[in-house]
């Protein structure tokens, strides 16, 4: 297993990590996701180990916190072979602080993930979602006091968008709080939006990316194919309302080109596309799922090969989009390639 470093942080972590949201199974959400049990969990745990996966991340929405009881179960008496990340923010109740970033509620939110997780501190704690109704020095400070305590080793977020990013870090870099280092953020082949202004920010302000959904929300399994019907089995007859928007002509566009290279490589679909993200700039590691141990172990052989840089751009080809304003409009100016130089 390749290791990263975590944007510009010391902490290293794997090229590919295990993402828990199949754990537990409450609610209609996360019961279309997976059931996984304590038993099942550790057996998963045990093969990402073996295959030098050492970061499971998770959330305390996920299943109503259950995710991370069984995500300690599973990892029990091993802790320090793995790289715990859980994310908190998104509501987990029905009371007026039981969501957003407010210091009350992150305390509470930090303590209840520790006691759920069954460890003494957390490697990265993530904002789920950016809260506008509390005060970023408030935010930060109360971060500081969790790293200070030796609760929270490292701090990240998700679903930021850039401005709320860069303020963010501005007014860490002001007042010395400690800055975001990871970025958990949407990123597949029929989903590159992250390109447009994330990618560029991270590269600059030293924040690295854990991709979420690489599969682009399971369309890019191989099970989902032009002029047919969703398989009985797929979970987008339960989540698709869920995830974000996807064009039907330009996802299959993409399978199409995948399928190609697949027949080239004698690799899987779903292969193919872990592969292509694990190339991308910024990308330190990109988020697996898994039902079962037949998908983890077809998920954990996007490692150990690379596509040839003909087969990246048929891909990049494929799965392109015109980026909105002001991203795109004068990528055509004479000049505009020296300024701005494409990803590599």
């Amino acid at each position: 297993m390749e290791y990263r470093r975590l944007g510009a942080s010391g902490l290293k972590v794997p090229a590919l990590s295990f993402g828990a949201g199949t754990f537990a199974g409450r609610g209609p959400l996360f019961a279309a996701w997976g059931n996984t049990d304590a038993t099942e969990a550790r057996r998963l745990v045990d093969i990402c180990l073996e295959a030098g996966v050492t970061l499971f991340d998770t959330a305390d929405v996920y299943s109503d916190g259950a995710s991370e009881e069984v995500l300690g179960a599973a990892v029990k008496g091993r802790r320090d072979r793995v790289i715990l990340s859980t994310k908190t923010t998104l509501p987990t109740g029905d009371g007026p602080n039981d969501a957003g970033s407010s210091r009350a509620r992150l305390i509470k939110a930090c303590e209840a993930a520790l006691r759920r997780l069954g460890t003494d501190y957390i490697d990265l704690l993530q904002l789920h979602a950016f809260d506008a109704g509390t005060p970023i020095e408030e935010v930060l400070s109360t971060l500081d006091t969790l790293v200070r305590a030796g609760k929270v080793r490292y701090v990240g977020v998700s679903n930021f968008s850039g401005w709320q990013l860069m303020k963010s870090l501005a007014v860490a870099e002001r007042y010395g709080y400690p800055r975001y280092v990871a970025h958990q953020a949407y990123y597949s082949l029929i989903g590159r939006d992250y390109e447009w202004e994330l990618m560029p920010l991270g590269l600059d302000q030293g924040v690295g990316a854990l991709v979420w959904s690489p599969l682009g929300w399971g369309r890019l399994t191989g099970k989902v194919r032009r002029g047919q019907p969703l398989p009985e089995t797929s979970r987008l007859h339960q989540t698709a309302d869920f995830g974000p928007p996807v064009d039907d002509d330009r996802l299959f566009g993409v399978v199409e080109a995948i399928d190609e290279i697949a027949r080239e490589t004698g690799k899987t679909v779903p292969q193919i596309a872990l592969n292509w993200l694990l190339r991308r700039p910024t990308v330190a590691s990109v988020i697996v799922g898994a039902r079962n141990e037949e998908q983890l172990r077809q998920n954990l052989g996007a490692v150990g090969w690379s596509l040839t840089p003909e087969q990246v751009a048929r891909l990049d080809a494929a799965s392109e989009v015109t980026a909105p304003y002001p991203y795109s409009p004068y990528r055509r100016q004479e000049g505009f390639a020296r300024l701005n130089p494409p990803p590599v």
